[in-house]
């Protein structure tokens, strides 16, 4: 556990997101209206505005869509684990999100390959989703 780095604050419209990466389950937001399904947690849906919503697991399955190798730059806090790979997940149910790659060196990294996410946890309170070559 890396607990010298920034924590996430959960705040009203994420604490079931984070509450799910604690049990290790991937959750979105999926519109009770048109079914799309979102990630970043918030309170309306991007596609039709409604403010009703249930929380749904997702596979924690995906695809890099992009991504890029932080070498350099960052807080202190995270400076003992460059070189990471930042990257852009398009998961199977729809939704892109942001996270790390890990479970593989930067340069195996490619676009179009396939993840499953993991989670590490920071805290007692906290876990992060990552992903790893599936």
């Amino acid at each position: 556990m890396n607990t010298k780095r920034p924590l996430p604050r959960p705040d009203e419209d994420s604490e079931v997101f984070w509450e799910g990466c604690r049990a290790e389950e991937l959750r979105m937001q999926e519109c009770s209206e048109c079914h799309t399904l979102r990630f970043r947690p918030r309170p309306v849906c991007p596609e039709c505005l409604s403010d009703q919503f249930k929380w749904t697991p997702v596979s924690g399955k995906g695809r890099v869509y992009t991504f890029g190798v932080v070498r350099s730059g960052v807080l202190p806090s995270f400076r003992e684990e460059v070189p990471y790979v930042l990257a852009l997940i398009d998961l199977e149910e729809g939704p892109r999100m942001t996270s790390r790659i890990v479970g593989c060196e930067p340069e195996a990294v490619e676009i179009g390959m396939s993840v499953r996410v993991l989670f590490e946890a920071l805290d007692d309170t906290i876990s992060l989703p990552y992903f790893c070559p599936q």
